[in-house]
């Protein structure tokens, strides 16, 4: 391929805060991303965005690193495990009041001035950064300080200087994204005593960023779809296409429900490596290659992009002894195919890979034994 036929992809995931356990319906984006990324990688010049700095100051984020001061004082977060932290801000969602700005503003001026971070989120992006490893992912920065661009009055007014905003605060009201006359609903980001919501932070950095892409990917939870909608159509204001991935969450038992409310146990990503490490371990279990492509087998191409299905252990199971037989096969392969050619395929007209059809192109009877090439680089 021809360097200079390379796009330039900006991959802009929703990020997750680090305030709870990694549940299914988290490992489902990340993994969706991760081989979004590296099938994309060899075809484009890719920038992989995710900034835990930036969102840090919402209020759900520097809410609950406020409530653990308050009410555990120097409590030593580091001989937590995800579930224990998990379980105290399932407290702090359920019965705390939302506090004053006032109170909030030193741990917004901490995180924006200092790159400070809470030391039970610290000891969840650690956590984390063991998951993302065995698991093969990737790692964009999670514990790395990655400002963004604009500051909050600068993300107000450039989005004032387009008229994609009404601005309350002289008359102490909110500030709201304003795209009626594009026939959406106006939506607050920022509340009149200065709160930004995560909208806010995602235009705060993506807005100085788009303009030097020639694709934009948003990949999110389904349930943000109205937010993101509006994120669309101003990004699209301000600089190139926007491609938008929506991903559907995963049941447990049946029920979606946000992380916030708990019902995790079991699930939460710690206690599903566990759990898959001990089917993988075994005599023709492939170890951690076998994890890793298992996995992704299980969250994209089981799974796929909706939230019909259930998590089901059995079925994480299956796909892990399935990764296993492929991974015999593969080793049995002569040689590499065309990898960028075998990418291409599954563009579908726009820059980046669809991480779906990919993962599905290894499965099904009568197929070839994977390209070991193709597997090495974009799914262990």
């Amino acid at each position: 391929m021809n360097v200079l036929t390379r796009k330039n992809v900006l991959l802009a995931p929703v990020t997750v805060t680090p305030t709870k356990p990694l549940t299914p319906s988290h490992l489902k984006g990340l993994l969706w991303t991760d081989v979004m990324f590296r099938a994309t990688a060899p075809l484009a010049t890719v920038t992989y965005r995710y900034s835990h700095t930036t969102y840090h100051v919402t209020e759900q984020t520097v809410g609950f690193w406020e409530y653990l001061d308050r009410t555990h004082g120097e409590a030593d977060y580091a001989q937590l495990s995800e579930e224990e932290i998990g379980e105290l801000y399932v407290h702090y969602r359920s019965r705390e009041p939302h506090q004053d700005a006032a109170v909030l503003r030193p741990y917004r001026d901490a995180v924006e001035h200092n790159g400070w971070v809470h030391p039970a989120s610290e000891r969840m992006l650690r956590l984390w950064a063991g998951h993302y490893e065995r698991l093969g992912m990737y790692d964009p920065g999670l514990r790395e300080h990655q400002p963004p661009g604009l500051g909050l009055e600068e993300m107000v007014e450039r989005l004032a200087a387009v008229g994609l905003v009404l601005d309350q605060r002289h008359c102490g009201g909110p500030v709201y994204l304003d795209l009626t006359r594009h026939g959406m609903p106006l939506r607050r980001i920022v509340t009149a005593d200065g709160r930004p919501n995560y909208l806010a932070c995602a235009l705060r950095e993506l807005l100085p960023l788009v303009p030097w892409y020639d694709e934009v990917v948003l990949l999110y939870d389904r349930e943000l779809d109205a937010d993101y909608r509006l994120l669309h159509r101003v990004l699209t204001a301000f600089g190139p296409p926007v491609r938008r991935v929506p991903i559907g969450r995963v049941p447990i038992g049946g029920k979606i429900t946000s992380a916030r409310h708990g019902g995790w146990h079991d699930h939460t990503a710690g206690a599903l490596l566990r759990a898959s490490a001990e089917v993988c371990e075994g005599p023709d279990g492939h170890g951690e290659a076998a994890l890793r492509l298992g996995m992704r087998l299980y969250f994209i191409a089981t799974l796929g992009p909706g939230e019909q299905q259930s998590f089901r252990h059995d079925l994480l199971r299956h796909c892990l002894t399935v990764a296993a037989r492929l991974l015999r096969r593969s080793g049995a392969a002569s040689g590499g195919g065309d990898l960028p050619g075998v990418l291409e395929r599954h563009r579908r007209g726009h820059a980046y890979v669809d991480p779906y059809r990919l993962a599905c192109s290894l499965l099904g009877k009568g197929r070839p034994a994977p390209d070991p090439v193709l597997l090495s680089a974009v799914f262990l």
